[in-house]
């Protein structure tokens, strides 16, 4: 079994509700969910004139290898009815894969550890509740690490 790590975030809808649903739709898809961080409020991150999000992070044990793995977040996310918009735009919800055991990946779809959650507050804060130690296998810092550097903190 292998470890991986899941961005999960929301801003239409029952904004919490929805990452619960995903997170059951996981589970019912062979995932385990070995632990999730509290739900939080965030800011808009690229494009602003949307509304808050509710961000989470979820750890995962799979038996699926990374593509596989990505997609059936895809898939999870159409299940849901997420439709693309626009780049950053809103979305009922978001299923981002960040890290998978500590692998260091790339393909035409898909880049592990995820090429730009080193700077974004809203997947750091809950990555670091549940997974503060997790060394970036790239950046070689830990999640609490890349936190501190983000948010200025020492």
């Amino acid at each position: 079994m292998s470890v991986a790590y899941i961005a999960l975030g929301s801003n239409l809808g029952d904004k919490e509700a929805n990452l619960k649903q995903a997170l059951q739709l996981l589970q019912e898809q062979g995932l385990k969910v070995k632990a999730v961080s509290v739900f939080l409020k965030t800011v808009p991150y690229g494009v602003t004139d949307q509304p808050e999000f509710v961000n989470a992070a979820a750890c995962v044990e799979t038996d699926l290898a990374p593509e596989p793995l990505l997609e059936l977040l895809l898939k999870t996310e159409l299940s849901m009815g997420r439709v693309r918009l626009r780049h950053w735009g809103e979305r009922n919800i978001d299923l981002d894969l960040l890290l998978y055991d500590d692998l260091i990946y790339h393909s035409a779809t898909l880049t592990l550890p995820h090429p730009d959650m080193q700077n974004r507050l809203f997947v750091l804060q809950p990555l670091a509740e549940i997974a503060a130690d997790k060394i970036h296998p790239v950046l070689k810092t830990s999640i609490e690490n890349l936190l501190k550097s983000l948010t200025g903190r020492r």
